[in-house]
Order: structure tokens, then C-alpha cells, then sequence
């Protein structure tokens, strides 16, 4: 390849060697729009890893005679693709939803085209030439998708920087699902070693380790619109899960004449509370500030006995399999996936000795630090492999790298 003389093109592409061309993609491709029905030609999912066999959890129509045709060696792209470059050439011949833009190589390596018109670069430019809006209903047609201007090296050049892609982000691809692996071994190690921490004692009720005067309820059934130096509450979005506090300032605002009519769901610092709606289960143990807030109907207040049991002993158990195993249990079979009040009173609690409860929350603190440290090392590097990945495959498709020098 030779770049000692590059040739300025595109935005989106920038300088490309002497002997690439920059054309319109419509020179290159002729949009395929034959109507198929699913009984005829199997249905295919456009995703972000290519094109597949349709994928069990996408919406079903009943109209499957419309549908588009979609043959080995297409192109096809999600017109609402919003950046997130679900496209492919296909290997199969069958059937995609009509939202999908199939086009026809005419004379461009599939592999390559695969490469090219998957690349970041390339689904930021097929972004902008869209309308719509906003990004859900954004959709690029091939009338304007026709004129975007694109590189196309020579066809021999072509299979270079295909053969190389394929190479480099399969061994990218191994090592990033490596990482995905060890993320969900560490995630898995992690929460089983509470459950080993909190160990197996007798159980009390969660509902006998709750102040009498100050029982398990939860909040404002209609909190209304947001009011400006209101009363704060906590709802189930506000809780981030394992004990750890909302902040105040981060919370929304009720009016004062409606909390005043849930004076029994008034928190304090140092009060635990629980969500109880559709994502049940999180669980915030609140800090100082958060004294005079209050909840909504999703979420409960837990209000502990110290002399019976550990605030953070208690945390670390209601965010474990030891409760959630219990909840889910509880709610078999429900239509709607929400605990209530009964249920999260009844939850048994492994209670040892307080003493013993303070040794197991300081285990179960520092084995989740030293766990959640690797995972994040883990996540960097898939997130590392994946910004690698994507700046490879732009690089190559707009000759930035010189196929001879890397086959060296």
C-alpha cells in the first residue's frame, strides 16, 4: 500500500493512500427491497455482532409476510441503528424486519464491506445523514445513505486489510471474552462468599429486630410533582444498592402538606430501607442528612434495634442470596414480582452475637473491596479491548495502517 502521496477525502474517513478511490456507497450498492414472508425465507436478527438467527427475545409481529429478503453476501443495517452499528453482511439467506436497509454488494469483498460499514466512524456518519426526532425514532435512509462518500481500496487490498481484521480482533475478541468470563467467576465468587461469611445460625424474623415503636412501613402513596425545598423522599431509583446512602441533594422533593399525612414513615439517620417494588431488594442504610426524609409506597423503612442486631450486619444480609433466595421463594409464581410488607417482615436473619455480627461485617466490607478491585481491573480491560477493537477496524478501512508493514 502505498500512502507517500495521500489523498485528502471525507471528514469522517480523513486522508486516504494514492491509490484508494472515494466514491458513494449507492456506486457500490443497490438496495435490495423484495417482501418475503418468514414462512418462506427464516427470520434473521440485524445485532451488534452481525447478522444472526432471530434472536428469541425480539418482538414478534403477526403480520410475517412483511418482511425483507435478505440474501447471502447482503449488507443489511438497522436504519434506527443511533450509533450503535447493528449491521453485518449476512451468511445466510432469509428474512429481516422492514426497518432493516438490505443492500447488494456490487463489486466490494464482503469481508470487508462487513468491516467498513460496522466501523465506528462509518456508523457516526450513517448517523448524521438521518432524520427524526429523537435518537429512538432517528432513521437513515438509503435515498441520503447513498451519497455517503466511502474508501474502497483495491480489491487486493481489500483481502489484506479484511485477513487482517479478522486475525486481530479475533485474538481481541478472545481476550475479551476472557475477561467477560473472570468478571462473571469473580461476581459469582463474590456473592457466594457472603452467603459463606454470614454463616448458619438461628433465625429471627427481621420483623422481632424492629423497633415497636417505629415498625416496618413504607411511604407517600402520591408524592406529586417535584417541589423546590420540599420534603425529600427516598424511592427505589434513589437506593444504589448494598447499604450504600442516597445523598440528599440528590433526591427529589414532596410537598410539605403531603408528607405531613405519613408522619409514621419519617426516617432518621441510621434507618435501613428496602426496596419492595418491581426491583425489590436494594437496600440503603442512610446517613445523618437524610434525617426528616421520607419514602414512597415502593419502599420500606427499616428501623433497628441496636441491642439486637448490627445495622451493616444487617445490610450485608438483606443484599445476599440469604434474603433474596428467601424473597423469591415468597413470590413464586407471583404475577407481579414485588414483596410487601408480610414478606419482608417475615425474612429469617441469621442472628450470632453482636460481636460476632461486627467480625462478620467487617469480613464481608473487606472481601467485597478486594473483590470489586479485580472486577474492576477486569471490566477495564474488556472496556480497553473494545476501544482497541474499534480503533483498529477504523484505522484499517480508511488506510491508516500499511498492510505490508503489518503482515511483517
Amino acid at each position: 500500500m502505498d500512502t507517500s502521496a495521500p489523498l485528502f477525502s471525507e471528514a469522517w474517513i480523513g486522508a486516504v493512500p494514492k491509490d484508494w478511490s472515494v466514491e458513494p456507497l449507492g456506486r457500490w450498492f443497490r438496495e435490495r427491497k423484495t417482501t418475503v414472508s418468514d414462512a418462506d425465507f427464516a427470520p434473521l436478527s440485524v445485532t451488534m455482532q452481525g447478522i444472526v438467527p432471530q434472536l428469541d427475545n425480539v418482538a414478534k409481529t403477526d403480520n410475517n409476510a412483511n418482511r425483507k429478503l435478505v440474501l447471502e453476501g447482503d449488507f443489511a443495517i438497522n436504519s434506527r441503528s443511533d450509533r450503535k452499528g447493528s449491521a453485518g453482511v449476512s451468511g445466510l439467506d432469509g428474512s429481516v424486519s422492514v426497518i432493516t436497509t438490505v443492500l447488494q454488494p456490487r463489486g466490494l469483498n464482503p469481508r470487508f464491506t462487513h468491516h467498513l460499514l460496522r466501523s465506528r466512524p462509518f456508523q457516526e456518519e450513517f448517523y448524521r445523514w438521518g432524520h427524526g426526532i429523537v435518537d429512538d425514532l432517528w432513521s437513515t435512509k438509503w435515498s441520503d445513505m447513498k451519497s455517503i462518500k466511502i474508501p474502497v481500496p483495491p480489491e487486493p487490498q481489500q483481502r489484506a486489510i479484511a485477513d487482517y481484521l479478522d486475525r486481530e480482533t479475533a485474538q481481541i475478541d478472545a481476550f475479551i471474552a476472557k475477561n467477560e468470563e473472570l468478571v462473571t467467576l469473580l461476581t459469582e465468587r463474590r456473592a457466594s462468599s457472603v452467603v459463606e461469611l454470614i454463616g448458619k445460625y438461628q433465625t429471627i424474623p427481621l420483623k422481632r429486630l424492629v423497633s415497636p415503636a417505629r415498625p416496618l412501613t413504607y411511604g407517600i402513596l402520591q408524592c406529586g410533582e417535584p417541589v423546590e425545598n420540599g420534603v425529600p423522599y427516598i424511592g427505589p431509583s434513589d437506593l444504589p444498592g448494598e447499604g450504600i446512602s442516597p445523598t440528599l441533594d440528590s433526591l427529589r422533593r414532596t410537598a410539605p402538606e403531603i408528607a405531613a399525612a405519613y408522619s409514621r414513615s419519617v426516617l432518621k439517620g441510621g434507618d435501613i430501607v428496602v426496596s419492595i417494588g418491581p426491583a425489590f431488594g436494594r437496600v440503603g442504610l442512610l446517613c445523618d442528612d437524610l434525617k426528616g426524609a421520607n419514602l414512597t409506597q415502593d419502599t420500606v423503612r427499616v428501623a433497628i434495634e441496636p441491642d439486637k442486631i448490627v445495622a451493616q450486619y444487617l445490610v450485608w444480609v438483606l443484599s445476599s442470596r440469604v434474603a433474596n433466595d428467601h424473597w423469591d421463594r415468597q413470590i413464586l409464581g407471583a404475577t407481579f414480582r414485588r414483596l410487601n410488607l408480610g414478606t419482608l417482615g417475615d425474612t429469617p436473619i441469621p442472628c450470632p452475637p453482636l460481636s460476632e455480627q461486627h467480625r462478620i461485617a467487617a469480613d464481608i466490607t473487606a472481601m467485597v473491596s478486594e473483590m470489586d478491585d479485580a472486577i474492576r481491573v477486569a471490566r477495564r480491560s474488556i472496556e480497553l479491548g473494545r476501544e482497541r477493537r474499534a480503533a483498529l477496524i477504523s484505522a484499517a478501512v480508511t488506510g491508516k495502517i500499511d498492510m505490508a508493514a503489518a503482515h511483517d
